[in-house]
């Protein structure tokens, strides 16, 4: 910093009186003559202790503790153009040293400073004021102060100034002020980019390289890069690019390039000027790693637009990208990944990467000890196989699945929101899908699923949704504790991490395992609020909603009161009767343990066999890490088995439709205690029946075989239990007050005659009053059927 561009000179100014021998004094006497009134012992002062902070830190320091700095600052403002100068020089020449700068930011002598920089004021003045705003610009405090107190224009103006160290030092207070976004716009509009261009000619490669690095800040905004352009800015750096003497500016030069290359006009602006061809020849620039980095970067701003890659892919970038993957230095190798990413976009270039073998060489990348090449490698491997089946069996024949898969288990959110990517373009296949599986990707995902990164949730979800389709990974996902993180997810809300949770719900509800375990965790209410929300309800959360409702069909039934022909019901449902609103429905083990109480049975369907039990007990025994403490399990009902037997035996023979329906109605009712006259139905001892299970059983859950005096929400269930187990259809309808009904669709007509279809009609099978009588559906009979 201290350091000056020109050579040593004289004092400009010839001093016009006799020469006090200040230096004979020690420092203490030369900070105390700078109170003196008399202007010739002010300039001998300033000027012995300009040489005495000269001749390093220790002075600077001293002179700092002998109380310098205060009246330093005010003579800076003095009327005499001599006392002004050699207050400056020493100020100027002080505030390099880190304890002086700590002092003056406690003096407000920044305006005072400013106040000097025009181009009316002495040279030496100038030099000296930008060194010491040079050193305080540094501290961001400063930095604000110089802002507020308008010393960018002077300091802009100053960049033409004829002298080289005011060039420099005012070239590195605007470097060091355009860090904030706030100075890059003011120096564009203060006209600063012209007299910075003109810097790229200067003799002095300091000035150089500071003009290039402010370049460098300032064209990150489009306005910026808009006024470069209309100044000629490209062909000027293009000067600098095709002279190879200035080979040591190149990289900055390029560096300046990649921000402007964001924009199309520009690109085409250098492409015409042959500035694409000059990119490429520096992209294989041999043992110039800084150089080949700085252009493949340039690259990778250029192909941010679809018409800017598809004007590198006719230049063929693809295959030297390729070439560079095989390079020794890790900084090109990360870059080139980071152009890879960004042309593989084009669908073109995603196959030309394919074909050119580099998918093989970004793979490897994966397994590098650099963070930054890892993290670009897994950036690139995500653009490369989306969409593109082909490139993701290239990832999974070179390996790359096992690698993405343990860094899964990273710590960067970028690398592992990019492996999760990937892994979920190639799990779209059924052979890949199986073997990173096997490489144990489900455990993996749980810890992710728990992130508070968005995109690690978004491309997590994903990717959990596109893996989960196999039965065996949706039990690993539950037996690793993957399935509260994901239901918790569906809190979110941002959009495409709460449509990801949606589909990957949707996915797990393929069984009735998962979706039991989602349920209670709370993923039905969660869905239900969500659906009922007009900003966050989608065709997602509609759809897991209804996945959720099929794989849980006692909840189905709980909520919805209905169950479609299409949906059989199986050994486990049970019914608890109406949900109340916003309220968990428990599980048949949960309803089971409570104590038993004075509310309504829950009533479970179990046909299973005595010798289906015990073999699956021989099972769950012979299989490894089984739990030693045993499972719950439901209650046997035999009686259930033998109306099942019968039903098969007796209902399944008979060829019409309408005898099966009216015969299994017969079936029931009789199981049930037999047909009841409506003006009797107060007197059909059901309720204290139930009761008196309850309490024989000790259990608030009834087998529904074990109920003998049964009224229609209990002879519906088991119409619809003995239907579903021989294969006819119908539906289960839930009323109000304990009733319930079951539809059938029945054909009437002859196919054959008239050329006239059938007519289907839908019918309420009477379980109650005269079983097996089919009332048509909307009829007065159907109605008081379904009502009291």
């Amino acid at each position: 910093m201290g350091k000056k561009v020109k050579k040593e000179s004289e004092t400009p100014c010839k001093e016009t009186f006799e020469a006090l021998p200040v230096e004979s004094k020690t420092p203490a006497t030369a900070v105390l003559l700078l109170s003196s009134p008399e202007e010739e012992i002010l300039i001998k002062a300033c000027e012995a202790i300009h040489a005495f902070a000269e001749k390093g830190d220790e002075n600077k320091v001293s002179l700092l503790g002998l109380g310098a700095l205060e009246p330093l600052c005010k003579l800076i403002t003095h009327n005499n153009k001599l006392v002004r100068r050699n207050a400056f020089m020493a100020l100027g020449i002080m505030a390099i040293n880190g304890d002086v700068k700590s002092a003056l930011k406690k003096i407000d002598v920044i305006p005072s400073v400013i106040d000097k920089l025009s181009l009316e004021e002495d040279t030496v003045v100038q030099e000296f004021a930008t060194l010491c705003l040079a050193s305080l610009s540094l501290e961001f405090v400063c930095k604000v102060q110089i802002f507020e107190n308008k010393g960018l224009p002077p300091l802009i103006q100053l960049l033409s100034s004829p002298d080289p160290d005011v060039k420099k030092n005012s070239l590195e207070i605007i470097f060091n002020l355009v860090q904030d976004y706030q100075c890059r716009m003011a120096v564009h509009d203060l006209g600063g980019i012209p007299p910075l261009l003109e810097l790229l000619k200067s003799d002095f490669p300091v000035i150089q390289h500071l003009a290039l690095q402010t370049l460098q800040n300032v064209t990150t905004d489009k306005d910026t890069r808009n006024a470069f352009r209309g100044e000629q800015g490209f062909d000027k750096l293009m000067d600098i690019l095709h002279n190879t003497d200035f080979g040591d500016l190149h990289a900055e030069a390029l560096h300046v390039m990649a921000n402007c290359l964001s924009d199309s006009e520009s690109v085409q602006l250098i492409h015409k000027g042959g500035g694409l061809t000059r990119l490429m020849d520096f992209l294989l620039t041999p043992n110039l790693p800084e150089i080949q980095s700085s252009a493949v970067k340039c690259i990778a701003r250029v192909a941010q637009s679809p018409e800017n890659c598809k004007l590198l892919h006719e230049q063929n970038v693809e295959k030297v990208l390729v070439e560079l993957l095989s390079v020794a230095d890790i900084s090109v190798k990360t870059s080139t990944c980071q152009a890879v990413a960004a042309m593989s976009f084009h669908l073109a270039s995603k196959d030309r990467f394919r074909d050119l073998g580099g998918i093989p060489a970004v793979v490897q990348g994966l397994s590098s000890e650099s963070l930054k090449l890892r993290e670009a490698a897994t950036q690139a491997l995500s653009t490369l196989t989306h969409n593109n089946p082909l490139n993701a069996f290239a990832v999974y024949e070179a390996g790359g699945h096992e690698i993405l898969v343990q860094q899964l288990c990273g710590s960067c959110p970028r690398m592992l929101a990019n492996a999760a990517a990937t892994l979920g373009n190639m799990a779209r296949q059924d052979v890949i899908r199986s073997s990173i599986l096997s490489h144990g990707a489900i455990p993996a995902l749980v810890e992710p699923l728990k992130s508070t990164d968005t995109q690690v949730l978004v491309n997590t979800t994903l990717c959990l949704a596109m893996l989960a389709c196999d039965a065996e990974a949706r039990a690993e996902l539950q037996s690793a504790g993957g399935l509260h993180p994901l239901v918790n997810l569906l809190q979110s809300y941002h959009k495409e991490v709460l449509h990801n949770a949606c589909l990957a719900v949707n996915v797990c509800a393929s069984d009735e395992p998962t979706a039991v375990e989602m349920c209670k965790f709370g993923a039905l209410e969660m869905l239900q609020e969500i659906n009922q929300s007009v900003n966050r309800r989608s065709s997602f959360s509609n759809l897991a909603m209804i996945s959720l409702l099929n794989s849980n069909l006692s909840i189905k039934y709980s909520l919805t009161g209905h169950l479609a022909s299409n949906d059989i019901i199986g050994d486990g449902f049970y019914d608890a009767g109406k949900a109340p609103a916003g309220q968990r429905t428990l599980t048949l083990e949960e309803l089971s343990k409570q104590p038993v109480n004075q509310h309504r049975p829950i009533i479970v369907v179990n046909t299973t066999s005595e010798k289906k039990k015990e073999w699956d007990k021989q099972r769950d025994e012979t299989l490894p890490g089984s739990p030693t403490e045993k499972p719950w399990k439901m209650m046997d009902d035999v009686s259930l088995q033998v109306l099942v037997k019968e039903a098969k035996d007796s209902i399944l023979p008979l060829n019409d439709e309408r005898e099966q329906y009216a015969a299994l109605a017969r079936l029931v009712s009789e199981a049930m205690g037999g047909a009841v006259e409506t003006e009797k139905l107060h007197e059909f001892p059901w309720v204290l029946h139930l009761s008196e299970l309850k309490f024989q059983l000790q259990s608030n859950v009834i087998p529904i075989g074990l109920i003998t005096r049964g009224i229609y929400c209990h002879r519906a269930l088991l119409f619809k239990c003995l239907a579903d187990c021989i294969g006819i259809s119908c539906t289960l309808v839930r009323g109000e007050y304990n009733r319930a009904w079951n539809e059938v669709l029945l054909f009437s007509g002859d196919p054959s005659s008239n050329g006239r279809s059938s007519q289907s009609c839908r019918y309420i099978v009477d379980l109650m009053h005269r079983p097996g009588s089919l009332l048509a559906a909307n009829t007065p009979a159907a109605v008081q059927y379904q009502t009291i």
